[in-house]
């Protein structure tokens, strides 16, 4: 592509809704820096800045054809804007359910340990029914306590990649406890009462 100043932003998506790669590559350099510090401001996380501009590219590609885009300036930040807030509702959702589990963990612990073990053992038992790839990336996750980052660069993949497969196991587990924590919060709360 040749200048930037040279092609309007409304020329680039025309040229884009025609699939046109190189426009598509002059709008992600144009915009890419500015996007991202927009994102950084945000969530005050390189990594997670640069994985909501991955998903708004991603995005802005699959629906090239049927996107409307009146300014693309407005469009892609408010993209980012949109995709940051997901990425930080997503991340509370599961810092609310450690925190959840966490604390019906110490009332079990404190009143039943046998209920504990059995908890643990659970646990245990859904991680080892995870997929292959999603259970290692969780184990050196959670037990090696490695980031994002140093997993992606250690299987080679992309922290994207990371990220999804740990969404895959958090709501696989999440799911398998939510039944087991109803379950073993009634049995204390009747064992107590007893």
């Amino acid at each position: 592509m040749t200048s930037q100043l040279l092609i309007s932003d409304s020329d680039l998506i025309s040229m884009l809704k025609n699939g046109d790669r190189k426009a598509f590559s002059e709008i992600y350099n144009r915009y890419w820096k500015s996007l991202h510090h927009f994102a950084y401001n945000i969530v005050g996380d390189e990594n997670a800045a640069s994985d909501a501009l991955q998903e708004v590219f991603v995005s802005l590609w699959k629906r090239r054809e049927t996107v409307e885009i009146l300014s693309l300036k407005s469009y892609l930040f408010q993209a980012v804007r949109f995709g940051v807030l997901k990425l930080i509702r997503q991340q509370k959702t599961d810092q609310l359910f450690y925190t959840r589990l966490a604390m019906v963990t110490s009332e079990i612990v404190l009143e039943n340990p046998m209920l504990f073990k059995e908890q643990q053992h659970l646990i245990a038992q859904l991680i080892s029914q995870l997929p292959s790839d999603c259970r290692a990336i969780f184990v050196m996750s959670r037990e090696e306590n490695l980031t994002y980052k140093q997993i992606a660069s250690k299987l080679e993949i992309s922290e994207k990649t990371v990220e999804k497969k740990m969404s895959i196991s958090l709501k696989m587990i999440r799911s398998g406890l939510n039944l087991e924590l109803c379950l073993a919060v009634t049995s204390f709360y009747f064992l107590s009462k007893s």
